[in-house]
């Protein structure tokens, strides 16, 4: 984003809207400058020169400097739902390919379950009902195994 601009350094004030002298010094942003407020120095006590620059330039500087800080933390936040949406994207794939082999599972396991329903029908159909009265017979002796099992514990 910086480098849209270069061709205008020299004309920063004039989008400052005035003299590059009426401008003061922001409030400090909590991020490190190599500018402190009394214009020497690093902050760390060990003062250095800096040549002169006007007040107005070194705003329109920090300015840019803060955006283009917040431009690389808003393409980062990007790139980070960039690869969220990708993995949904993925999981959303592998989801639907084990969905459709459970649903052709499914369809042969209840393809198996019908014919052998058909058999049984068949086999019913030819015994009469005498088998019916054997599944009777098996379903009372099951109970009563279960009751004497339940009150022997």
């Amino acid at each position: 984003m910086s480098q849209r601009y270069r061709t205008n350094l020299r004309d920063r004030s004039a989008l400052l809207g005035g003299a590059a002298t009426d401008y003061s010094t922001p409030p400090s942003s909590g991020r490190s400058s190599p500018y402190t407020a009394g214009g020497t120095g690093n902050g760390l006590g060990v003062s250095r020169e800096i040549p002169f620059q006007p007040m107005g330039h070194r705003y329109a500087d920090d300015l840019e400097s803060q955006n283009d800080e917040h431009l690389e933390g808003l393409t980062a936040k990007v790139k980070i739902l960039k690869d969220i949406t990708i993995g949904i994207g993925n999981e959303v794939r592998e989801s639907t390919v084990q969905l459709s082999q459970m649903n052709d599972a499914f369809s042969e396991t209840s393809g198996i379950l019908a014919g052998t329903f058909r058999r049984m029908n068949n086999m019913a159909a030819r015994q009469g009902c005498r088998w019916l009265w054997y599944i009777v017979f098996l379903i009372i002796v099951f109970w009563f195994f279960i009751i004497v099992w339940w009150f022997r514990r």
